[in-house]
């Protein structure tokens, strides 16, 4: 029975000694992955997201001289949906009409007083007229009768006489002093009647303009094509609540579908790898078997703060040599741009290079051990870094740090 228990227990020791090993096994295997360098052509890709958009577009707009009458941001109150396919004539967008509706009662208001005004104007204009021709007959009539009186008098004391041809000088110089007055009363009753009369004129003018702004407050399509919602600053489409203003009236667009961009942006990191000409090579979200071609034709100078990125990023528009009328603008393409493309070159995978107090080397396999081996890099992309020297094809390095070989010494390449 004892002897059973000592087998059993030096079976149970071996049992455990070969699962150790074995884990050890797996572990240094797992810790020592190895891959060769070789050679083949290199490209160097910058990647990005980017959406489609139409080459050409027409604008379609709200009304843009509602600044003059103190409407600066409208609200709009009814769009169609993206996407919608409209002729010419069709509608388009409503936009909120309260604050017009209220700038139009205030001028009907004041309308109303312009034209009360005016009326008053001729009223009284006339009215006093009259009184002042009424006043020039009374005075002639006077001067008639006075003068049958001196005519009647020559029978008179010649004092009497000389009282009546006094009277009758006054009289005719009143007379001219009332035809003075009266011309000059008539030129101001003229200027008042032309001032009550210009302001009734402007006010109806403005009336008739408002009108005619709130005929654009409803927004037809300017020709055939599908609608597409106008992106403002910050890159959010405009919809219904959005608001548009004088100087970005924009409300929607119709695209040219025949001529397609992607617009995109690129991190400061890339943009300096990226030039204009360059091949890019694209994807579409909604049609993932689709391969498009393309080239960078705008480069942005300057780099914009955006929503969703950390740092400064450029704006980057890229032609896309196919077309297809199930293309769609605001579609997410992915974009491959190339930068950069070498044939036939020596490259290891990234994993494989290493850095130690700016010398970059890598873990060789030697036919006998492990050797620390400096290495000069040329390009690299995401993947791979091109070996100009210190390796050839075929050698084998490691793609993590062997523990072996974690404190060699390294060896240095021949200075050139």
């Amino acid at each position: 029975m004892k002897k059973n228990q000592t087998i059993g227990l030096l079976i149970g020791v071996v049992i455990i000694l070969v699962a150790w090993f074995a884990l050890k096994g797996d572990e240094t295997q797992e810790r020592d992955i190895t891959t060769t360098a070789f050679v083949s052509d290199f490209t160097d890709l910058v990647t990005s997201s980017g959406e489609l958009m139409a080459k050409n577009s027409e604008d379609i707009n709200g009304p843009s001289n509602s600044r003059q009458y103190g409407l600066y941001n409208i609200k709009i109150s009814d769009l169609v949906a993206e996407g919608t396919y409209v002729e010419k004539g069709d509608f388009v967008a409503e936009l909120d009409k309260t604050e017009l509706s209220s700038k139009l009662n205030d001028l009907f208001t004041e309308y109303d007083k312009a034209q009360s005004i005016y009326t008053q104007t001729q009223l009284d204009t006339t009215l006093e007229m009259r009184e002042k021709r009424s006043e020039l007959e009374s005075l002639v009539f006077d001067i008639k009768q006075k003068k049958i009186e001196i005519e009647q008098s020559i029978y008179e004391p010649p004092a009497t006489i000389q009282r009546l041809k006094l009277d009758l000088e006054k009289l005719e110089q009143s007379l001219a002093q009332s035809k003075d007055n009266y011309i000059i009363k008539q030129k101001q009753s003229r200027a008042k009647m032309v001032e009550a009369g210009a302001t009734l004129s402007q006010t109806r003018s403005k009336v008739s303009s408002l009108q005619e702004l709130e005929k654009e407050f409803r927004i037809m399509a300017p020709k055939n094509g599908m609608v597409i919602y106008k992106r403002e600053w910050g890159g959010r489409k405009r919809k219904t609540g959005s608001t548009i203003s004088p100087w970005d009236p924009g409300v929607a667009t119709l695209p040219d579908l025949s001529e397609m961009q992607s617009k995109t942006y690129i991190n400061e990191v890339d943009i300096r790898k990226v030039k204009q000409g360059q091949k890019v090579i694209l994807g579409l979200d909604a049609f993932p078997d689709a391969s498009l071609t393309g080239e960078v034709l705008e480069v942005a100078n300057v780099g914009e703060d955006r929503e969703d990125s950390d740092s400064k990023v450029f704006e980057l528009i890229i032609r896309v040599n196919e077309s297809d009328s199930t293309y769609r603008p605001g579609m997410t393409t992915s974009n491959q741009i190339v930068t950069k493309t070498l044939e036939q070159v020596l490259q290891v995978p990234l994993e494989a290079i290493f850095n130690q107090e700016g010398i970059t080397y890598v873990y060789l396999k030697e036919a006998v051990g492990i050797s620390k081996q400096e290495v000069k890099i040329g390009a690299s992309n995401d993947e791979y870094a091109v070996i100009d020297e210190g390796l050839k094809e075929d050698d084998e390095v490691f793609l993590t740090e062997p523990t072996a070989a974690a404190d060699a010494e390294i060896n240095r390449l021949s200075a050139s």
